[in-house]
Order: C-alpha cells, then sequence, then structure tokens
C-alpha cells in the first residue's frame, strides 16, 4: 500500500490485508472441491435421450493475468447416452471451476471435459458470455466489449443441426416467471 502512495495507518486500510486475503481465499475456493464429491450419488439411469440446458449460469472468476474479475452467463447442454446428472450440479461445476484463477477459454473446456468424464454423453456444448474487468478498466478500457468462448464435443462438433438447436435455444429469453 505504501508504493501506492497510501498509509497503511489509515483507520479505512488498517484491516485491508485481512479483508484482501478472506476474499482471494473465497474467490479461488475452487481449488479445494473435489468433483467426485461435489456430484456425490446424482447420477442417474434414464433413457432420456434428448438435450438438456442449463441456461444463463450466472459465473464469475479472476483473470490469472491480472487478478481482475471477469462475469457473465455460462450455458451448458448436452446429450444424455443413459445417464443424466442432478441438474444443481451444473451450476456447482460451473463455480467449483470458476472459483480458481482462470482465463475464460480454460474455464469453458473445463467445464465441458469434466461432464464428459462423469457422464460419456453424445455430446456436451459450453458457451461462456463474459466481461472482463481487466479489459474495462485498464489497458484497452473497452467497457462492452463481451468475450464469449464455446467447446464443443460430441455431436455437438459433429453434427450442425443439434449445435444449431443449442445456440438457437440459447439466445431465446428465459420466459419462466417466479
Amino acid at each position: 500500500m505504501e508504493k501506492l502512495g497510501e498509509d497503511p495507518s489509515r483507520e479505512g486500510l488498517l484491516n485491508t490485508p485481512e479483508r484482501v486475503e478472506k476474499s482471494l481465499k473465497s474467490l479461488t475456493s475452487g481449488y479445494k472441491v473435489n468433483i467426485e464429491e461435489l456430484v456425490n450419488d446424482a447420477i442417474f439411469t434414464e433413457s432420456y435421450n434428448e438435450m438438456v440446458i442449463v441456461k444463463d449460469i450466472e459465473v464469475f472468476s479472476l483473470c490469472e493475468h491480472h487478478l481482475l474479475p471477469f462475469f457473465g452467463r455460462c450455458h451448458v447442454a448436452y446429450l444424455p447416452s443413459g445417464k443424466i446428472i442432478g441438474l444443481s450440479k451444473i451450476p456447482r461445476i460451473v463455480d467449483a471451476f470458476s472459483h480458481r484463477l482462470q482465463v475464460q477459454e480454460r474455464l469453458t473446456m473445463q467445464i465441458g471435459e469434466c461432464l464428459n468424464t462423469i457422464l460419456a454423453p453424445a455430446g456436451v456444448a459450453v458457451v461462456i458470455e463474459a466481461l472482463h474487468l481487466c479489459m474495462s478498466m485498464r489497458g484497452v478500457e473497452k467497457q462492452n466489449a463481451y468475450t464469449t468462448t464455446s467447446s464443443m464435443t460430441g455431436i455437438f462438433k459433429t453434427n450442425a443441426i443439434t449445435r444449431s438447436e443449442f445456440l438457437s435455444l440459447i439466445q431465446n429469453p428465459t420466459n419462466v416467471r417466479i
């Protein structure tokens, strides 16, 4: 703090080092998540073989290059091949990988690879749309430049119709009102 020109003994900064440590531990808590324990026994045998999508999952992470946040929405789909996963586990998997120092590209792939490993589905699709504060607050300073990444495996990669259906479905606003 002194190198920034601040007085670390100033009242507002007295507990800042402890608050930053606590914050960083929370923001990087994904390193401690055991995916097998997270999924637990939420894998079920089911003959359902149509697309399952969980969309608009809020995602927050820290850019590993600048330790600044990036945040946005994550959309995940899979085509079951005899096994389904409890729906709440998908956002939990997103959180487990996003609560690490990340780049959006790797985060997108890790989510897809995880579901592929757990379910052995016919395919997995992941799309993340995020705003990076390292681009908004510093450097290029573009406040409205969103980054979109995708990871497609199996039928989502090889079948243009399946891929298009997924991309179309995540573009439509959710009309569910509670």
